[in-house]
Formats: C-alpha cells, sequence, structure tokens
C-alpha cells in the first residue's frame, strides 16, 4: 500500500489522511460538487470530484469512486463510516479491480449485516444473544411467538440499523399493526422487508467492545465504550470505561466480542454491540464491520492508533500487541456536536458559521471540520465536530467537558453544545447510572 483514496468526505476523512500521513502513505480525496472547501480536499495529497451533492449520485456512486481510485492510481480504498463502509459488494468490488479495501472480507461484512444470521452466528459461537427468534413469516406466526417470548418485544428488521425498521410492541393488539410497520420501513431502507422478533429488555445500557484482528488469526480487545446517550438510537455521548462494568464483567465482555470476531474471521478494527440489563447480564445485538465515529474515546485510554492499526492490518501486518499487552489509563468521553437544534425538535442547522472558537487545553481534542466561514451542507449527516477529553477519573473528565464547551463556541448556525452541558450536569448522568432512555427522560422533563 503506497496511495490510499479515502471513499467519505468531513471529520472521518480527515481523520484518516492524517493517519495515512504518519504511516508515509499518500491520499487521495474525494468530494461532491458544493464540498470543494470542504477541509479533507485541501489536505490530501490530491483530490477528485465525484460528482453532484447528492449523496446517491456521489459519495454513495460506487462506479464514480472506483473509478477515481483508478484513475489517481491509489491501491487502497478507506470507506470510513456511513456511506459505502459496510457495503459487502463494495468491498467485494474493490478487490475485482486490484485495490486493497481497508475492512474486513466481504464475508464478514454480510455475515454480520443481517442481523437474523448475525444472531444465529453468535449463538453458535457461544455469544449471549437476547430471546428471539428468526425470521417472521407473517402475524399469525408472529402472534404464536410473541406469546412464547413474552410480552413486550422488539420487531427489528434484519438487514436494519439506526433504529430503522425497528417497533417495540407491548400488547398483542398491537403486533400486526408493528409488523406491517417494521416490514414496509425496512423495504424502503434496506430493500429487505424481513423481520425477526426479540424479547425487549427494559432500562438497558448500550455498551460496545473494540476490537482489533488482523489476516494471521489474532484479535485483541481494547475495552468497552458505553454509548447510552442517544436519541432515537442516534448516540449523542459516549465514554470509556463505562461506569457500571466490573473488571470481570469486561472479561467477560471483550472474550465474548473476540469469540464474535473469531467466528466471522474478521480483520481490521470493529465493534461489538451489546445491551447490558439491570443485572448484569450483557446480550448480543450487532457487530459494526468498520471504525465508529466514537473510537477516540478509545484511543484516550489506551494510547492505540484504531486507524493507523486498521491500515496495518489491510496491509497485512500483523498485530504489534497481544492481549496482556492492552491496558487502560484514565476516563475519557466525547460529545457529538451536530449542526441541530434542540429546541426545535432537532431540526438540522445548515449555513454559514460565521464564528468559531474551538476549545483548547490540556487534555482536549478536537476531530472535526467546523471553522469560520464554512458552510454546513444540507446534504449529509449534521455532525461537525466531536470535542473528546481524558481525565484521570470520571469526575475529572466530566469537568474537563464542561470546561471545554464552554469555551467553545459557533456562530451562525444552532449546535448540541447546549444540551450536552444539560446532559453533564444532570445528577443522574453524573451519578453513571443512566441508561439508553436516559436522554428521553431529560428532555421529557425539560418540556420538550
Amino acid at each position: 500500500m503506497k496511495r490510499v483514496l479515502i471513499a467519505n468526505r468531513g471529520e472521518i476523512a480527515l481523520r484518516v489522511i492524517r493517519a495515512c500521513r504518519e504511516l508515509g502513505l499518500e491520499t487521495v480525496a474525494v468530494y461532491a460538487r458544493g464540498d470543494e472547501d470542504s477541509p479533507h480536499v485541501a489536505l490530501a495529497d490530491r483530490a477528485v470530484c465525484i460528482g453532484p451533492a447528492p449523496a446517491p449520485l456521489s459519495y454513495l456512486n460506487v462506479q464514480n469512486i472506483l473509478a477515481a481510485a483508478l484513475g489517481s492510481g491509489a491501491d487502497a480504498v478507506h470507506p470510513g463510516y456511513g456511506f459505502l463502509a459496510e457495503n459487502a459488494d463494495f468491498a467485494e468490488l474493490c478487490a475485482d479491480c486490484g485495490l486493497v479495501f481497508v475492512g474486513p472480507s466481504p464475508a464478514a461484512i454480510r455475515a454480520m449485516g443481517n442481523k437474523d444470521r448475525a444472531r444465529q452466528l453468535m449463538a453458535a459461537a457461544g455469544v449471549p444473544v437476547i430471546p428471539g427468534t428468526g425470521a417472521v413469516a407473517d402475524a399469525r406466526e408472529a402472534a404464536k411467538l410473541a406469546g412464547k417470548i413474552s410480552y413486550p418485544v422488539l420487531l427489528k428488521a434484519a438487514a436494519g440499523g439506526g433504529g430503522k425498521g425497528m417497533r417495540l410492541v407491548e400488547e398483542p393488539g398491537q403486533l400486526a399493526r408493528a409488523l406491517e410497520l417494521a416490514r414496509r420501513e425496512g423495504e424502503a431502507a434496506f430493500s429487505d422487508a424481513t423481520v425477526y422478533m426479540e424479547k425487549y429488555i427494559r432500562r438497558p445500557r448500550h455498551v460496545e467492545i473494540q476490537i482489533l484482528a488482523d489476516n494471521h488469526g489474532n484479535v485483541v480487545h481494547l475495552g468497552e465504550r458505553d454509548c447510552s446517550v442517544q436519541r432515537r438510537h442516534q448516540k449523542l455521548l459516549e465514554e470509556a470505561p463505562c461506569p457500571a462494568l466490573s473488571p470481570a464483567l469486561r472479561r467477560r465482555m471483550g472474550r465474548a466480542a473476540v469469540r464474535a470476531a473469531r467466528a466471522v474471521r474478521y480483520s481490521g478494527a470493529g465493534t461489538v454491540e451489546f445491551l447490558l440489563d439491570e443485572q448484569g447480564n450483557f446480550y448480543f445485538m450487532e457487530m459494526n464491520t468498520r471504525i465508529q465515529v466514537e473510537h477516540p474515546v478509545t484511543e484516550m485510554i489506551t494510547g492505540i492508533d484504531l486507524v493507523k492499526a486498521q491500515l496495518l492490518a489491510a496491509a497485512g501486518e500483523e498485530l504489534a500487541i497481544r492481549q496482556e499487552d492492552v491496558a487502560f489509563r484514565g476516563w475519557a468521553l466525547e460529545c457529538r456536536i451536530n449542526a441541530e437544534d434542540p429546541r426545535q425538535d432537532f431540526q438540522p442547522s445548515p449555513g454559514v458559521i460565521t464564528g468559531y472558537r474551538p476549545p483548547e487545553g490540556p487534555w482536549v481534542r478536537i476531530d472535526g471540520v467546523a471553522r469560520a466561514g464554512w458552510r454546513v451542507p444540507p446534504h449529509y449527516d449534521s455532525l461537525i465536530a466531536k470535542v473528546i477529553v481524558w481525565g484521570q477519573d470520571r469526575a475529572e473528565a466530566i469537568a474537563r467537558m464542561e470546561r471545554a464547551l464552554g469555551e467553545m463556541a459557533v456562530q451562525g448556525i444552532a449546535t448540541t453544545v447546549p444540551l450536552h452541558l444539560k446532559i453533564l450536569a444532570d445528577p443522574e448522568f453524573r451519578r453513571g447510572h443512566y441508561d439508553t432512555g436516559f436522554l428521553a427522560r431529560l428532555l421529557a422533563g425539560d418540556g420538550r
């Protein structure tokens, strides 16, 4: 690998370019029309326009991206997250074109991309799964299966993610309609109407384990991240480690995540996501076969550069660490700063940033593209920056994040900074006794 095309935009494109630079790799940025002034375009060694602004015509345009890679002399493609990152067909086409795909094999992506199949694989590998079913044929079968599992149950699109194609069913009378809606949404979002059913776990925590693997059979885990602060299944704040995990539970979850990765012969960086109930039981939810938005908090407490590790694994290098080498130090928090207005039901707030002051100081990291004069486009995800802090313990990390966000100023658009400050000040959060329903309760108490 000598030259890497980054098939993405925004802060993750910047992150990959910086990792490539440190490894001595040349970089090729791609951009849609209107994204010419994005920071990743200026930082890369070269840049190629791949189409109009709408994502289907540019960042999701496989033909244009492959043409850009081959035309620029790239020998590898890093997909980042989102867009084509978990598209097995894209990974396969990269290989067919003689390009290294910086990620797992197409077979691993497919195995984990279908949630029903992934459940079966994980159960066979000895990874705890939520009591549930295979694909549900019709409403009559759904009623029979729900009776065995017992209500409440969760209907989930087999090809789903991000909460799409998911319906909570509290009682039998809601089932038929919920099944119809889950199928319809699955078909619309993923071209797959297959739906399966799981037991609904009340007040769970969303805890994920970061893994690294190479093409030589080595797999390690790098501990956990708590991602329970989320709105409609979209994460807003993450921390590492999780306040609820004991060392023994961390070891059990880590071993389960390693088994999950080995079951699909995984290579590169990936995340195994679990639900953790109030009794300390954990259950496999899904595996994200890519780098995660929240990967910096793991880097902060381990000192391991996950994107460089991805690139080295894709280049055929053997992991430089073994499980006994992994050590955790201190506490880290990440706040995702989105161009959204929490006061207006999180409406997107695209437009020109007329003024920008990022937070500074010791142990504060900013991953983002926000700057004065930059226009936030309306076509893509609203993330403009990630503020990441490290502290010797959780209390110091929270205090440092409050200080950092208090310094941060973004003018011209609305952002989620005020909401993050409200979260950090909440007694439930400060005690570490929160779950995936925390933010909904916080907003309901605020009259929203």
